[in-house]
């Protein structure tokens, strides 16, 4: 883990100086459409009278998603469909940024690679963004982004899952910059009604093998009382599909504005991640 502990480094460090895990919100850019795909992203923030998230993930639609549920597939796909394009995203992560809570960007690294890595890069940290989440690139090929990271002081926040040996825990750990992401089930993502058994014990491997770096976890978390239990062993609790699902119910009810529903479920993830300790 670099020495430098990055902006979204330091959103999950400020939480657990306030005893508790962070909270990660993840939603796809440009659903269900640009304008209301920025209202939703800062709703996270301040979802109302309460705590919202400590820091975005923004989700880049992607045409082949290999690697996402059903829920972020369907909104990634729509989103595609209804014209939103690579570029859209920096004014998303601009808005965020207005708000003072941090975002990052999560993409499927062919995106990156086709607009220009250090284009991308660029224009990210023009837009304010900390950094990026990159589920299909290893260290050991990230060489050019590596460098543009470096050279825009953006946050490389790579993934380590259950079937990860220790050398690949040790070497994609002292990669990143900020924390590193550890999918807390083998698969796609998506809510479950109980979160991985294999979490804990990835997490306790991480802090084993490199205890300085800061550990996020994901996949499979879809309300408070799992927040709550995630949060008790890490130092982010990421949650997406659960928030999506709010904005698909919202387009299906007739109301693709309504961010209510959305609200409800951050405020309730938030005081999962305080009621841990």
């Amino acid at each position: 883990m670099s020495d430098d502990p990055g902006i979204s480094g330091l959103a999950l460090q400020t939480a657990r100086d306030e005893d508790r895990a962070a909270l990660v919100g993840y939603l796809s850019a440009g659903y269900p459409d640009l304008a209301t795909s920025v209202s939703a992203m800062t709703a996270l923030c301040r979802p109302g009278d309460g705590p919202g998230v400590d820091l975005v993930e923004v989700g880049l639609p992607y045409s082949d998603p290999m690697m996402d549920g059903v829920a972020i597939q369907r909104a990634g796909g729509t989103a595609l469909a209804r014209g939103f394009r690579t570029r859209d995203v920096f004014g998303i992560v601009s808005a965020i940024a207005a708000t003072g809570t941090p975002a990052v960007v999560m993409t499927y690294w062919n995106l990156v690679d086709r607009y220009g890595v250090d284009a991308f890069s660029r224009d990210l940290a023009n837009a304010g963004g900390a950094g990026l989440i990159t589920p299909d690139l290893v260290p050991d090929e990230a060489d050019e982004w590596m460098a543009a990271s470096d050279a825009h002081g953006l946050d490389r926040i790579f993934l380590v899952s259950p079937s990860s040996t220790d050398e690949r825990i040790v070497t994609t750990t002292a990669s990143c910059r900020g924390w590193v992401y550890a999918t807390s089930v083998m698969g796609v993502t998506g809510t479950r009604t109980r979160t991985s058994s294999a979490a804990p014990a990835l997490v306790a491997r991480i802090r084993e093998l490199a205890p300085q770096t800061l550990v996020g976890v994901g996949l499979g978390v879809s309300d408070g009382a799992q927040a709550a239990s995630v949060a008790g062993y890490a130092d982010a609790v990421i949650v997406g599909s659960a928030l999506i699902k709010t904005l698909l119910a919202a387009e299906d009810a007739g109301r693709p504005a309504d961010l209510a529903a959305l609200r409800a479920v951050v405020a309730d993830l938030a005081a999962g991640v305080r009621s841990a300790h």
